[in-house]
């Protein structure tokens, strides 16, 4: 028993609960901890507004397993989280957290998986379900009853599960719970879909908002490169070439993208690997795995791929592609930087993505000063450094055991001492240029953006003139074996480009390189989708709702 009177102690947690988060190093609760455990201890239902990074998943996995009841063998808690990697991640705490707690089961629910030994430990009696809506919806086919006994929900990530297209499932798991459950409802951002959610499930809800927009990338340097687009990859092998970092994850926007990255950096010698949608969920856990025991040191990932990473030696995100908001930026960055370590987040920003640039410093109210590219004297010093570091333990070699060996060298080879050491050191650099001249002439071209480069963007957009011309302006060449779709949503019904990506994923169950161009006007939306078997696609996703509206996808037909 515990005596504390201060910390963890003091907020009335179990126990057992208590020295299982001892015994893994926890001290003092973080602001969002010590706001909402309380409140969730005293039955209250409640609304946590807090970032990634913030500790969110103690906040509400402490007091719902301090309110467990280990002799009932029963679903009592289910944990909603928008992806297959939060779901592990959140799993796993629960059961770092329950180590204490013999009894007390815990079981992930995700595609991707198969569903016998999550069937299994359902029947077995776990008392905590962490669960992706699909494959929980999935269950319940099966077992329509299986949630009668929920006491306590927690939706985690609420906005991003309604990005992703999730609210059809939501309302049916929502349904087969009892209406006495508690509730709580944790997002990093509160728009007016998820604020209706509160209002229609939630019973006078507490709450806690944690302001960790800037808490979150307060320990973050951040730095923006000014970069043409066909110029990324050699930009980020050059960045790279000085930035002393531990582990990096770097963030693009499509499947193909983390290939042809993680290629070429591999290529590079660098040990990297991709992430993405695509990739089976053993590989996927596998390259995490590498990643936090230094197998691996870079992972080139998605941003839904991406979700759940928590890998403390991560010293460095870099935003290869910029994202689509700046509530994604903050996600991302927030990928380092974890438990008061410090971190760098580096963003390549391309002429036309200034813009977003400002909106992403005004919505962090932090300022992404802007770095120029290395120069070529710059990656010089760095890999004189590094051949430093790898030939300084040469230097305690005692002469007298390889001094005979030297001589026996340069006699057979016929040079001197010198030509030798050149020779090695060649073969120790090679594929590195040490010559600055060399270097130069590799030096990637960085955009001058002036006054007149921005004022031709304004231009152009400008130009883009009506809904018709734009329309037309969408009717480009369309790559063969695809078709173009028609949906009435757009712009002006709070869509996005990820809003339909993520809805026709999750319900058409296509791969993402399957999906072409996305394109949003105000109106109305354009999405290039598999032309073989559409119609069957078509009809899969009927009944799909995006943003609360019917998908009503239809194929296009140009005149």
């Amino acid at each position: 028993m515990y005596q504390e009177t201060g910390g963890f102690a003091a907020l009335g947690i179990h126990p057992a609960v208590l020295a299982a988060i001892t015994a893994v190093g926890y001290e003092e609760p973080s602001p969002i901890q010590a706001q909402a455990i309380p409140g969730i201890l005293a039955g209250h239902d409640l609304i946590g507004q807090a970032q990634t990074g913030t500790g969110k998943t103690a906040a509400f996995a402490l007091p719902i397993l301090s309110k467990i009841d280990p002799s009932r063998r029963e679903p009592q808690a289910l944990i909603l989280a928008p992806t297959r990697e939060l779901a592990l991640q959140v799993a796993t705490a629960f059961e770092s957290y329950a180590s204490q707690m013999p009894g007390v089961g815990v079981v992930a629910i995700y595609g991707g998986a198969p569903m016998g030994p999550q069937l299994k430990a359902i029947r077995q009696g776990a008392q905590v379900i962490v669960a992706t809506p699909g494959r929980l919806v999935d269950h319940l086919g099966r077992n329509e009853t299986l949630l009668s006994t929920i006491r306590y929900l927690v939706l985690d990530e609420a906005d991003e599960m309604l990005k992703l297209g999730f609210m059809d499932d939501l309302e049916q798991i929502f349904q087969a719970m009892p209406e006495s459950r508690q509730s709580v409802l944790f997002s990093a951002t509160l728009p007016h879909s998820i604020r209706a959610i509160a209002e229609k499930y939630l019973r006078d809800p507490q709450h806690v908002k944690i302001a960790a927009k800037t808490q979150t990338v307060a320990r973050i340097e951040q730095a923006h490169l000014l970069v043409h687009a066909d110029q990324k990859i050699p930009a980020i092998l050059r960045l790279l070439e000085v930035e002393d970092f531990d582990a990096l994850i770097a963030f693009v926007r499509t499947k193909q993208a983390t290939l042809d990255l993680a290629s070429a950096l591999e290529a590079k010698g660098y040990k990297a690997a991709a992430l993405n949608g695509d990739i089976a969920q053993n590989q996927r856990e596998r390259v995490i795995d590498s990643l936090k025991d230094g197998r691996l040191d870079i992972v080139v990932a998605t941003d839904v791929a991406a979700r759940g990473i928590d890998v403390p030696r991560i010293t460095h995100v870099l935003n290869v592609d910029m994202p689509y908001d700046p509530e994604s930026y903050v996600h991302r960055i927030g990928r380092t930087g974890r438990a008061g370590r410090d971190g760098r987040a580096l963003l390549l920003v391309t002429p036309r993505e200034r813009r977003m640039l400002q909106v992403i410093e005004r919505v962090t109210g932090q300022k992404v000063a802007e770095v120029r590219l290395p120069t070529a004297q710059q990656v010089l010093d760095a890999r004189v450094r590094r051949l430093t570091a790898t030939l300084s333990p040469l230097a305690t070699v005692a002469e007298e055991t390889h001094g005979a060996l030297l001589d026996k060298l340069t006699a057979d080879i016929g040079c001197t001492p010198r030509q030798l050491a050149v020779a090695l050191l060649g073969k120790l650099t090679a594929g590195q240029s040490m010559s600055l001249a060399e270097l130069e002439k590799e030096q990637p071209s960085v955009p001058e953006v002036n006054a007149n480069t921005r004022e031709r963007s304004r231009g152009e957009r400008s130009s883009e003139g009506s809904g018709r011309e734009r329309e037309r302006r969408a009717s480009m060449p369309i790559a063969e074996g695809r078709a173009r779709c028609r949906t009435p949503l757009g712009s002006r019904d709070g869509i996005a480009a990820r809003n339909l990506l993520g809805a026709i994923l999750n319900e058409g169950g296509l791969a993402r390189d399957s999906i072409g161009r996305i394109l949003v006007r105000e109106t109305f939306s354009l999405v290039e989708l598999p032309d073989e078997g559409l119609d069957r696609l078509l009809g899969r996703l009927k009944d799909t709702r995006v943003a609360g509206k019917q998908l009503k996808l239809r194929r296009y037909r140009e005149d």
